[in-house]
């Protein structure tokens, strides 16, 4: 099972999206495919900084949003979360709040983050993470 980070969900929203991240993306079904909380926060951020923000929202969330499950990031998660926040910072490292929350949502689901971001991603130990463009 999957979760879809937020740089793949915009990548399909775009005119023309990767085609090798369509491709993969068809080859799964939906009960594979999932998004946390914290990717559509991250969507709604950006979204609302356009100028185009209400049909732009509405594309997300009929386009996007609507064919995945939405994960909440609930309590097993904020304790996982909070174990790799303090194992990166043992280790002088930061990847950013929102990214270690969408991992430990990943990880306290048994999931594999879908990402263009490995770089940080692969920084949270024992998250399986894969890049689909």
């Amino acid at each position: 099972m999957y979760l879809l980070d937020t740089n793949i969900l915009s990548e399909l929203i775009k005119k023309r999206p990767n085609q090798r991240l369509v491709t993969r993306l068809r080859s799964k079904g939906s009960e594979e495919l999932f998004t946390s909380t914290i990717c559509v926060l991250e969507l709604r951020f950006g979204g609302a900084l356009r100028p185009d923000f209400e049909t732009f929202w509405t594309k997300i969330e009929q386009e996007i949003i609507s064919r995945v499950t939405v994960v909440p990031f609930g309590h097993e998660e904020a304790i996982v979360a909070g174990d790799i926040l303090s194992d990166l910072k043992k280790e002088g490292r930061n990847i950013g709040l929102e990214d270690v929350m969408i991992g430990a949502t990943a990880m306290a689901n048994r999931f594999t983050v879908v990402t263009a971001n490995i770089r940080h991603f692969s920084q949270i130990k024992g998250l399986r993470v894969e890049n689909w463009l």
